[in-house]
């Protein structure tokens, strides 16, 4: 059974969680935050000696098991881990939804507002990019040895690729506000993975 404590952490996580993806990091509020959950600043300092400290555990404990469940686990080792699983993975991708064309990415986000200013926001953020790409480029090899791309794919780079198109989709989308422009980037994205493969 969860104790009381872990709780109230878990119930300031979902909260900044929130508060971080509408409002960016900078301009979120302790006070925003606590009136979220009722509960008071002593609480709050209980848990997390300062907002920075929040922000990280934000990204370790809600966006990285985010991410680990929409792009990562998808790609584990197994037989349905193919080029076929990837595209299906790019054609159902969770960033359609109308929350992530609104707000954004929360990675993204926070890539983009924290990462030229505050060295372990981007050591904590480059972290879930970087197990994205090993995944990936790990799927690329994988498929290679199995004859499903080319011998002259370099994984390592096409992982890097398809990550950074990939956040650069919900990006547009984001500052468009537009699903459609979000839709004809993926499709773009299918094609290029697509064109892995060797000729038939």
């Amino acid at each position: 059974m969860s104790r009381q404590p872990d709780l109230t952490r878990a119930r300031i996580l979902d909260a900044a969680f929130a508060e971080i993806h509408r409002e960016g990091f900078r301009a979120a509020g302790v006070a925003s935050i606590l009136a979220e959950t009722g509960l008071t600043k002593g609480a709050f300092y209980h848990h997390f000696p300062s907002k920075k400290a929040l922000g990280l555990a934000v990204i370790d404990e809600r966006i990285a098991p985010l991410l680990e469940d929409w792009v990562v686990r998808p790609l584990d080792d197994g037989p349905q881990a193919s080029v076929a699983a990837l595209l299906d993975l790019l054609a159902c991708s969770h960033s359609a939804d109308a929350s992530a064309i609104n707000l954004g990415c929360p990675l993204n986000n926070l890539m983009q507002e924290m990462s030229a200013l505050d060295e372990d926001f981007r050591a904590h953020l480059a972290a879930i990019l970087e197990r994205w790409q090993r995944k990936l480029a790990a799927l690329l090899r994988r498929a290679q040895a199995a004859g499903e791309i080319r011998a002259d794919v370099d994984c390592e780079a096409c992982a890097l690729f398809i990550v950074a198109a990939w956040e650069g989709a919900v990006s547009v989308s984001k500052n468009l506000q537009s699903a459609a422009a979000f839709h004809a980037t993926m499709a773009q994205l299918r094609a290029y993975v697509a064109s892995l493969r060797p000729p038939r």
